[in-house]
């Protein structure tokens, strides 16, 4: 046994050698696929960090939290490549500014679902409201009604948006947070709004009025929570409580005959004041003709009188003795026999005998011609 053990002990540190040599050759070929690796992982690490921005949106890189740039120059605009590093270090927030959002209000109408509305159905009303799940707002003279307001709206200040509501998964922007707070502010505007219109102006006579102040309540609190939005269109729906809906249809009905009588006693109204216009005005034009033909013909007989005068004063018997002629030719018109004897140049009056016969001739017969 000795001697065998003897025998291979002189080979002992070759085979050691052998062993080291096959471990570092296997540790040198491991490094350098380790190396490779991750040279590999830092151009996937690199490559990766570049991204575009999509028409309609705008880019804000934020390092450890913070936005890289100030003012405007913190927005990428789309068109252009950019580089960020990889989360966690740096995220990049989309912000879409282009598309229109849209809320519903969540208070203020009645218990129904998504299904019903697009089958045109409702839940049973019940004998009165249950305020657990029915909404509702109270008007200015002390009535319940159901309202809600559908909003439409777009990010406007991306960088206030930014500011107010923080990055969410995937590198998206958090548009729910924007949304819940465009929505708070749609109901408080329903609310605050509601308390000061009466019922009938909401439901009827002024619809128009409620929805255009409801807009500008939603305005003017998205305005001071520098929400960083622009309010699109802003529509109010508003209904009688359903358990009261036989009342107010006759209330409406009843509102309705009497808008019908006013109406028909305004027509009237302008018929009747029409037609004394009409007599009014042609017994002020006939008044108007007389006075302009009696004011023309007494200026015309004024104007001839003047024309007259200075014949007058130049021959005064002369004048008269013409007046006189023209007179009795119109007096005289029908008489067969005229006789006219002019007066005496000497003044003097002229006598005139006539030899009448007043027995009428007797008409001559054949035997005495």
């Amino acid at each position: 046994m000795s001697e065998h053990h003897n025998h291979d002990h002189p080979h002992a540190p070759e085979t050691q050698d052998a062993g080291s040599q096959a471990l570092a050759e296997a540790l040198r070929s491991s490094f350098v696929i380790v190396k490779i690796a991750m040279a590999a992982l830092v151009v996937i690490i690199f490559a990766a960090g570049f991204f575009t921005v999509n028409p309609g949106e705008k880019a804000v890189i934020l390092r450890f939290g913070k936005p890289l740039g100030d003012g405007p120059k913190m927005l990428l605009s789309a068109g252009k490549l950019y580089w960020s590093f990889p989360y966690p270090i740096d995220e990049v927030v989309r912000i879409p500014i282009s598309e229109i959002q849209k809320i519903t209000s969540s208070v203020g109408w009645y218990l129904t679902t998504p299904e019903m509305e697009l089958a045109g159905t409702e839940p049973p009303a019940g004998p009165s409201l249950n305020p657990a799940i029915d909404g509702y707002v109270l008007t200015a003279d002390r009535n319940i009604i159901h309202t809600r307001a559908t909003v439409s709206y777009h990010i406007d200040d991306p960088r206030t948006a930014i500011f107010n509501f923080a990055a969410g998964t995937n590198h998206q922007f958090n548009l729910g947070g924007i949304s819940n707070a465009v929505q708070d502010a749609a109901n408080n505007a329903l609310v605050a709004t509601a308390a000061r219109f009466k019922v009938d102006d909401i439901l009827t006579r002024d619809i128009a009025g409620f929805q255009d102040a409801v807009r500008a309540h939603v305005e003017e609190l998205v305005a001071q929570e520098k929400l960083g939005v622009v309010i699109d269109q802003c529509q109010v729906q508003s209904v009688a409580p359903r358990q009261l809906k036989e009342v107010f249809a006759a209330v409406t009905t009843a509102r309705q005959n009497r808008d019908k009588l006013i109406s028909e006693a305004l027509g009237e109204q302008n018929r009747i004041l029409s037609q004394a216009g009409a007599t009014a005005s042609s017994v002020t034009n006939a008044a108007e003709s007389a006075r302009t033909r009696f004011v023309t013909g007494i200026e015309s007989d004024a104007e001839a009188f003047k024309a007259l005068l200075p014949k007058y004063a130049g021959n005064p018997q002369l004048y008269a003795q013409l007046e006189l002629t023209k007179v009795m030719a119109e007096v005289l018109t029908n008489v067969q026999d005229k006789i006219f004897l002019p007066q005496r140049a000497d003044g003097k009056p002229r006598e005139l005998r006539l030899q009448l016969n007043r027995e009428p001739p007797q008409p001559k017969s054949a035997a005495n011609p």
